[in-house]
């Protein structure tokens, strides 16, 4: 990992086409710019845990119920 010490206004560049801009610093949080081409996908990472979660969650959810209706039918209720 590389770790940088940067100053509002100051970028870092990735590769040939991603620019990272620090826009602002406001106490224990700074806001940054990325300049990237459409085709790079830009994600945060505790969103994408949020819902992998989710989906986790949903999945577990319907497949519990899944099997009760089948037992429901099998038992005809």
């Amino acid at each position: 990992m590389l770790v940088l010490t940067r100053k509002v206004g100051e970028r870092v560049l990735i590769g040939d086409d991603i620019v990272v801009t620090i826009l602002d610093s406001r106490g224990d949080g700074i806001r940054i710019g990325i300049d990237a081409p459409r085709g790079v996908r830009i994600q945060r990472d505790e969103v994408i845990k949020a819902i992998t979660e989710a989906n986790q969650e949903a999945s577990e959810a319907a497949a519990t119920d899944d099997a009760e209706a089948l037992i429901k039918k099998s038992l005809g209720l």
